[in-house]
């Protein structure tokens, strides 16, 4: 599922949780370049470092149409995981 920024005001105001994992997976999947990741697997395991984890905040930012901050990756290491905080800061706020 590949998803991108919708013609309304607030791109994630209809975003569901699971649409956003979904998102963020496929991210990692293309930043990453491993296309067997899935929502818990581990950013670090994976080979990720600063450089990715802007390449991800950067995609997320682009469909999102909100900052999110880089340092949520490094926290927040696995797909699933930083949907979840994503979700609650920006689509649930």
């Amino acid at each position: 599922m590949t998803m991108t920024v919708n013609e309304t005001a607030n791109p994630t105001a209809q975003l569901t949780a699971t649409a956003l994992t979904e998102l963020v997976v496929s991210i990692y999947r293309e930043t990453l370049g491993v296309a067997e990741l899935d929502e818990q697997s581990d950013f670090y395991e994976w080979g990720g470092d600063s450089l990715t984890a802007f390449r991800i905040t950067a995609r997320l930012e682009e469909a999102l149409g909100a900052e999110v901050p880089v340092a949520l990756v490094f926290a927040y290491p696995s797909p699933a995981d930083l949907a979840d905080v994503v979700h609650a800061d920006f689509v649930q706020a």
